[in-house]
């Protein structure tokens, strides 16, 4: 069993017709809960009844929320989801909320410290109170995991430069990957130079880039991993990707073959696009079923 923090936004996703709980963060350690781990938040959000449902949510996951912080001025997270024909989402983030403004306290660093892997995000740092916070437990972190999430206009080259000379293991979509090199002047158009590329200027030794339907490729210890993907009728994609990098998380950590476990993360990515909202029940009796069909 795995002792992963998760460092970053909890809110609600509203979409059209309807609203659930989310945040790539909170999904990544509900996922990671569903593995058999022990999974935490640290996060903030508002004095209100939103805020309430998410904490009565995340225990009712398991996930352990001491250190989801009230604010009694901001509000919880909202953010409204817009779906397209074939599903895909975009992203209208709703700037102040609660979680902009996540503080530093001794309980959070404790969990940090004590953690066999620290999970955070770009989004977080859009924001000078949650930015701080989050250098200050990246000093004591012991594994740094960094699920890049552009969403324009909240992030800034330096910024994710620092964070992924930070970071042990580094997940990018393939969109974000050409969105960060070109940042950086690369000069190649391969996904695969690419991924060369930000190992090289970062010093990371673990990078993975999910490609949607694709699938994805995982640079693991020198090594490049591939898999094609799994084809399934998208629902929507909201939390795929953290469902993803959660399963991944969970098999490379266990120390399963890096093979092996982006299968297991592509099936997983792939039922919860088939699948209304961000956290789907699925076992893993199920996925292996998947994987095998």
């Amino acid at each position: 069993m795995l002792n992963i923090v998760c460092f970053g936004e909890v809110l609600w996703d509203e979409f059209p017709d309807h609203k659930k709980i989310g945040g790539a963060p909170l999904n990544v350690a509900i996922r990671l809960q569903s593995f058999n781990n022990h999974t935490a938040v640290i996060s903030r959000i508002g004095a209100d009844d939103d805020g309430e449902k998410i904490i009565s949510y995340c225990k009712k996951q398991d996930v352990q929320v001491d250190n989801i912080q009230v604010d009694e001025t901001l509000k919880t997270g909202i953010v409204k989801v817009m779906l397209n024909e074939k599903g895909s989402a975009a992203y209208d983030i709703k700037f102040p909320s609660a979680w902009d403004n996540i503080q530093f306290t001794e309980s959070a660093k404790k969990s940090t410290q004590l953690a066999n892997a620290f999970v955070f995000g770009s989004l977080v740092v859009r924001n000078d109170a949650s930015k701080k916070t989050l250098y200050e437990l990246l000093k004591v972190a012991k594994y740094k995991i960094f699920d890049i999430n552009l969403r324009a206009p909240y992030y800034t080259p330096s910024v994710l430069k620092h964070l992924m000379k930070e970071a042990d293991f580094i997940k990018f979509n393939d969109d974000e990957i050409y969105e960060v090199t070109d940042l950086f002047k690369s000069t190649s158009r391969s996904l695969e130079q690419n991924i060369m590329f930000v190992a090289e200027q970062t010093d990371t030794k673990c990078i993975c880039v999910t490609k949607g339907r694709h699938g994805a490729v995982l640079y693991y210890d020198k090594v490049l991993y591939y898999n094609s993907g799994y084809k399934i009728k998208v629902v929507d994609t909201v939390g795929a990707g953290d469902s993803f990098l959660a399963a991944l998380i969970d098999k490379l950590l266990k120390g399963v073959s890096p093979q092996e476990a982006i299968n297991f993360a592509c099936a997983v990515g792939a039922l919860v696009a088939g699948s209304a909202g961000a956290n789907p029940p699925i076992s893993v009796a199920e996925i292996e079923t998947f994987i095998n069909a």
